[in-house]
């Protein structure tokens, strides 16, 4: 499986959420609403999620191994990277309602990176990885 095109749709400057991104595979298959994040750790891929009744967040689409998990990332975060490089840089102050949106980011940042390393912990339990 390749992944064929890469497209950014918002870059952020502010706060933890930095773009959505639509990958496309093997000039087949798209998949929406992944985003770029500047976690704690440093900058990754959060793939689309819902919320759940309780509060949770579970995703829609995901990679089931290492590999394709990295694949994704690299390709988006090149993009990503590329982009900012090339963008002029303008500071725009947020509205209200994205300060909003953006604490809601914040949250779904601190469950995603929480999720991704039980789900890593789970797999490498049941040998997958």
């Amino acid at each position: 499986m390749e992944i064929t095109d890469v497209r950014l749709r918002k870059i952020e400057t502010e706060g933890k959420l930095r773009a959505y991104v639509s990958i496309t595979f093997d000039d087949s298959f798209v998949v929406h609403d992944l985003r770029v994040i500047d976690g704690n750790k440093g900058m990754f891929v959060a793939m689309p999620s819902k919320r759940l009744p309780n509060g949770d967040h579970k995703d829609i689409a995901h990679p089931i191994n290492t590999e394709i998990r990295e694949k994704i990332q690299n390709a988006v975060l090149d993009v990503y990277n590329r982009e900012l490089e090339e963008a002029p840089q303008v500071k725009v102050e947020p509205k209200v309602e994205e300060e909003v949106e953006e604490s809601k980011v914040e949250e779904e940042v601190e469950e995603v990176e929480e999720t991704a390393t039980e789900e890593e912990a789970e797999k490498k339990e049941e040998g997958l990885f």
